[in-house]
């Protein structure tokens, strides 16, 4: 159950996050109240993550899949582009949140 909570607000958050892109500097309504009720869900979701998860790993997790998943979205579904260093990053990212989710003692297993 744990982990469904981190992945619901991570989930949240990355919808969030592309509704801001969508909502084109709060210009489009429907995509500016999108933005409002996923940021708020993810923030609830991730402060029930925090009954399973010191708040570091959490924010460290939802953070990290977070960047890396928006990322696939943007490339994905905004055309935008990254390049070699960008990829670098986010791949440095996703192995920070594996290393603490394998080898963190912090870390709920």
């Amino acid at each position: 159950m744990k982990y469904i909570v981190l992945i619901l607000a991570i989930a949240s958050e990355v919808a969030g996050t592309s509704a801001l892109q969508a909502s084109k500097e709060f210009t489009r309504l429907w995509a500016s109240v999108a933005v409002v009720v996923c940021y708020g869900l993810s923030f609830y979701l991730l402060c029930l993550a925090l009954r399973y998860f010191p708040v570091g790993i959490a924010y460290a997790i939802w953070s990290g899949l977070g960047i890396v998943l928006i990322s696939i979205v943007g490339l994905v579904v905004f055309k935008q582009s990254l390049d070699l260093p960008a990829f670098i990053g986010i791949g440095l990212i996703l192995v920070g949140v594996i290393v603490i989710e394998l080898f963190s003692q912090a870390s709920p297993h």
